[in-house]
């Protein structure tokens, strides 16, 4: 029989805790253009001791991106638990929201190109038949138009995570009003819109975020009277 891997000594397992934190926070800063060293230096440990363990920096990545979808799982499981149909399905999108695209490393780690095909594997296996049972479940209890399907779940994340990344530095809740916006939109038992958690940006501030992301900057000088 195969020997069970022993669990790490409590400093190895802080070491490892302490690497993954600053490769999150570094991914967040820079995006996935960093080094092991530049990790094992943010999190204040010898490279050394980031090469044990940690053979390189997709090992890292591979370890915060099964970190992330057990979490995005338990998530996921909780809103199914939940006693009303349409509040689960509400905490899902609300809490995989915040975790899953609140981080733009992590963003990128789960929805870039580089995202390999086992790592795709692993998020339809493990994933996609509880936000199934999410959708099919509202539906059954008539909370969300009967068409609701649960790929529009996906497409629903995709597009507030772009209207996060762009506002960030500006609105960093105004994905809320969107969200707010489509849940009204897919509800059927409503007999009033739900009042917007926040207000739309100002032309001003939406120019400024349409075009702060520009390398010359130049155009976000210039904004809307």
């Amino acid at each position: 029989m195969p020997e069970t891997p022993h669990p790490l000594r409590k400093d190895a397992a802080l070491n490892r805790e302490r690497l993954l934190t600053a490769a999150s926070e570094l991914f967040a800063e820079r995006g996935l253009n960093v080094t092991l060293n530049d990790i094992a230096h943010h999190a204040g440990v010898g490279v050394g001791t980031a090469y044990r363990r940690f053979p390189n920096k997709e090992a890292v990545i591979d370890a915060l991106f099964e970190e992330r979808l057990q979490a995005v799982v338990a998530v996921a499981e909780e809103a199914l638990d939940h006693p009303d149909a349409w509040q689960g399905l509400v905490s899902f999108l609300e809490r995989s929201l915040d975790m899953q695209f609140g981080d733009r490393g992590l963003n990128q780690i789960i929805n870039g190109p580089h995202l390999g095909d086992a790592r795709i594997a692993d998020v339809r296996d493990r994933i996609a038949p509880l936000m199934v049972k999410l959708v099919e479940r509202a539906k059954a209890a008539h909370a969300v138009r009967p068409d609701f399907d649960q790929s529009d779940l996906i497409f629903i994340q995709l597009g507030l995570s772009a209207i996060m990344d762009t506002t960030r530095g500006i609105a960093p809740n105004l994905y809320r009003r969107y969200l707010t916006l489509i849940l009204d939109g897919i509800r059927t038992d409503r007999s009033e819109f739900a009042p917007l958690p926040t207000e739309a940006l100002s032309a001003a501030q939406t120019h400024r975020a349409m075009t702060g992301r520009r390398r010359d900057g130049k155009s976000a000088t210039h904004t809307a009277p």
